[in-house]
């Protein structure tokens, strides 16, 4: 029986994230595992960014799979000046993008060819063609991110990269593209929010959402919040992951059993499904996550009795 090994727990919600605020909650039994899930390769609690810079310190050109799940696959990419992807597109699914240093110039079906530098959040609905390079003088480099085995496909008049293990077929498939609407937008320069000049669009703390995926963004002033309770574990998904990238400033993470940690700009944090993790703003100044799960309304809280009348 698939619950076998697994203890239920009644959990409801408790602590409210920003934009889970005003939401009903309810009273269920959620199967948390008495054993832990654990973290499969490629996916780790946190992925430094200073170690992959380090890692590839000779090289212009590099790529890192970072997050690879039931849910997503995340890829940090760095390409060196004048290097350009083929004209390409997602069947099935949007694509997005974090620039995390240089400039990239994304040319996209349907809008102006734009630059977007370290700050800007990109993404391209499926169907429609897109195409990056990169300009200046300098690498630059990108956090990549797609749901799982949203493989790329090429126009006929292009020639696609080789996969091991993969031939490309002449096929055809439906005219029919996505499209941007008012809760996805083009692309989001995070350095233009920050100063109170966003881009319009339907909800601020968004980023991207549909029903294949979801980023939030999410910042706050650490020196704001209330302390920490011993016995707030946050809250856990039960169908997928949630992972994190850092946009700004530093954030605190308790996952599980681990002892809390904090992670800088830049760097990737995963906590598998069904794990618990609470996330804290941390250091000095302002912080932002942009955090990423599969699916609406999906966090899965403690109740308050358990977090003592929280």
């Amino acid at each position: 029986m698939r619950l076998l090994n697994a203890v239920t727990l009644l959990v409801a919600g408790a602590a409210l994230l920003p934009v889970l605020s005003g939401q009903n909650r309810m009273t269920v039994w959620a199967p948390v595992p008495v054993q832990p899930n654990p973290w499969i390769a490629p996916n780790q609690p946190m992925i430094k960014l200073s170690d992959l810079r380090a890692k590839h310190a000779s090289e212009p050109s590099w790529t890192e799979t970072v997050v690879s799940d039931n849910l997503f696959h995340a890829d940090y990419i760095s390409m060196a000046p004048g290097g350009k992807t083929p004209r390409r597109f997602h069947q099935d699914n949007r694509a997005w993008w974090v620039v995390q240093d240089g400039q990239i110039r994304f040319t996209i079906e349907g809008q102006e060819p734009f630059i977007a530098a370290k700050g800007f959040m990109v993404q391209v609905p499926h169907r429609l063609v897109y195409s990056l390079e990169t300009v200046g003088d300098k690498p630059s480099l990108r956090l990549e991110v797609t749901p799982a085995h949203a493989d790329i496909m090429y126009p006929i008049d292009e020639t696609p990269l080789a996969v091991p293990g993969t031939q490309y077929v002449k096929t055809r498939v439906a005219t029919v593209k996505g499209a941007y609407d008012k809760a996805n937008v083009p692309f989001i320069d995070f350095n233009q929010t920050i100063a109170g000049h966003p881009v319009p669009k339907q909800n601020q703390d968004q980023f991207t959402g549909d029903s294949h995926g979801i980023a939030n963004i999410i910042r706050g002033d650490p020196k704001k919040q209330p302390p920490a309770k011993d016995s707030d574990k946050g809250h856990l998904h039960i169908t997928g992951p949630e992972f994190w990238f850092i946009l700004e400033g530093q954030m605190e993470f308790k996952i599980g059993a681990l002892p809390a940690f904090v992670a800088d700009q830049g760097d990737i944090v995963y906590a598998p499904a069904k794990a618990w993790h609470r996330v804290r703003f941390a250091g000095e100044g302002m912080a932002t996550r942009l955090a990423i799960v599969g699916y609406a309304n999906s966090h899965v809280f403690q109740t308050p009795e358990e977090l003592g009348g929280q």
